[in-house]
C-alpha cells in the first residue's frame, strides 16, 4: 500500500517537483483580483466594518480557531457574495484524494468550504487559526485544487485566517498565480476589497460555458 502525505505538510515545491506546476510570470494571468471590480454600497461598507471589529474585539481575547474564523469572517463574506444563491451551492468538509503517479503515494486532505456551481470548483476557502501565517496553506489549497474534475476551466481558491486573505488562480497547465495578501491589521478596512474579489470571481464563473 502506498504512502499517506496530508495535505497540510504540502509545499508548493513538491507541487511543482511532482506535477509539474509552475508559477505564472504573465502579467495577465490573474486580473480578476485587479480589473472589473465593481463599486460596494454604503450598507455594504457598514456591514464590512461590523465585521471587523467583531473580529478585532475577538482577537484581543485569545487566537480564533478555525470554526471562529469562519463564523465571525468567512460566513458573512460568502453571504455578501451571493455564495449562498443560486447559482451557487457550499459544500464544507470535503475529502480530497490526489494520487501521485509512479511513487505509490497519495496527498489526502479536506477542504474547509467548497462553493460550486454544478461540477466546476469556484473557491476553496482553507480557514487558518488566526495566529497561522496564510502563506504557509498555500501548497495546501494548490494540492486541493489539483484535484478539481473540472480542471479545463480555472480554478481560483480563497485562503485566510480571519486576519489575513489572499486568492490563488489555477490553470490548466497547471500554472497558478497569487494576489496580494490582504489584512485586517491595515488601517483601511481590506474586507472591502476582499468582497469586490469574491463578487468579481463569482461574476467570472457565471459568464463561463459548463460542461456537461
Amino acid at each position: 500500500m502506498g504512502s499517506i502525505i496530508p495535505a497540510s505538510q504540502i509545499s508548493i515545491a513538491l507541487l511543482e517537483e511532482r506535477y509539474d506546476l509552475r508559477e505564472a510570470t504573465q502579467p495577465d494571468f490573474f486580473l480578476e483580483w485587479t480589473q472589473g471590480l465593481g463599486e460596494l454600497t454604503e450598507l455594504e461598507k457598514q456591514y464590512l466594518d461590523r465585521v471587523k471589529t467583531h473580529f478585532k474585539l475577538l482577537l484581543k481575547r485569545r487566537p480564533l480557531l478555525e470554526n471562529s474564523v469562519k463564523m465571525v469572517v468567512l460566513s458573512p463574506l460568502l453571504d455578501r457574495a451571493g455564495f449562498y444563491d443560486d447559482p451557487f451551492h457550499i459544500r464544507s468538509e470535503v475529502s480530497v484524494d490526489i494520487a501521485v503517479e509512479d511513487e505509490g503515494q497519495m496527498i489526502r486532505g479536506r477542504i474547509d468550504v467548497l462553493v460550486l456551481r454544478d461540477r466546476f470548483w469556484i473557491l476553496v476557502l482553507e480557514a487558518k487559526r488566526s495566529d497561522f501565517d496564510v502563506n504557509v496553506a498555500m501548497g495546501q489549497a494548490l494540492a486541493y485544487m489539483l484535484a478539481n474534475p473540472e480542471l479545463g476551466q480555472p480554478t481560483f481558491a480563497m485562503v485566510s485566517n480571519g486576519q489575513s486573505s489572499l486568492f490563488l488562480k489555477l490553470a490548466k497547465t497547471p500554472q497558478y498565480t497569487n494576489s496580494r495578501l490582504f489584512s485586517l491589521v491595515n488601517p483601511e478596512n481590506d474586507l472591502y476589497e476582499v468582497l469586490k474579489v469574491m463578487k468579481r470571481i463569482g461574476q467570472v464563473v457565471v459568464a463561463e460555458p459548463q460542461s456537461d
